[in-house]
């Protein structure tokens, strides 16, 4: 009789597909869940690599040319109006304080230091928020992904039982596919889980530095317009 079981399971499909298709709805709903979570997470993981590349590549330019020893103000005018990068913007928001800090006589308005960086601070603040949104989701991702499939496994596995009770048979070839459909619910939440907290994690980490990097040449410009007030 156990020889028959086992035989029976053999000739079971145990494929990723299979199990799937064999799950009530309620698992196929949080396995679907999951599936939709992960996609999205990974497309914020690639989107977040790409831009924060790019922030690194544009802050390296821009340090170059700030530091080429070239004024301030023709510098400024290059930019424009229209600042693309994120140490662009974060300069021309210090720069146009300044210049809106000097009066026609050409005398500086009390409180300039203070004005501009608190423009500066603004603008960093812009660019911190852009960098990190969607990193949220990474997070929600990673602690909830988990428990929504174990919630699945134990719905699975709750179906599983009511399926022995009706037939009353506890052989392998009745048991084992109902565990199986249900443990993959938890598998599925774990492949969305883990990459979710990893690259949060990471991304994380780098947007601090990015930030930290725009906050570190704020202070550096603010100390060159310090000099400059001073004077």
């Amino acid at each position: 009789m156990e020889t028959e079981a086992i035989g029976m399971a053999a000739e079971i499909d145990f494929s990723m597909l299979a199990l799937f298709a064999r799950a009530t709805i309620t698992v196929k709903l949080v396995m679907i869940a999951l599936l939709v979570m992960s996609f999205w997470s990974w497309a914020i993981i690639i989107r977040k690599h790409l831009m924060f590349r790019s922030a690194r590549a544009e802050a390296a330019v821009f340090d170059r040319a700030f530091w080429s020893g070239e004024p301030l103000d023709e510098l400024f005018e290059k930019i424009g109006g229209d600042p693309q990068g994120a140490s662009e913007k974060i300069f021309s928001a210090g720069m146009l304080e300044w210049r809106r800090s000097h009066r026609q006589d050409g005398g500086l308005i009390a409180g300039a230091q203070a004005r501009i960086d608190r423009a500066m601070d603004v603008a960093i603040a812009r660019e911190s928020e852009a960098l990190n949104k969607g990193l949220s989701f990474l997070a929600t991702t990673g602690s909830t992904a988990p428990f929504i499939g174990l919630f699945g496994t134990v719905w699975g596995i709750k179906h599983s039982f009511e399926q022995i009770a009706i037939s009353q048979n506890t052989n392998l070839a009745v048991v084992a596919p109902g565990i199986a459909e249900a443990l993959l619910a938890t598998g599925v939440g774990l492949i969305a889980a883990i990459p979710a907290v990893v690259f949060y994690n990471k991304l994380n980490a780098d947007s601090e530095h990015i930030t930290g990097g725009y906050e570190a040449f704020a202070d550096e410009f603010a100390t060159i317009l310090s000099r400059q007030l001073d004077a």
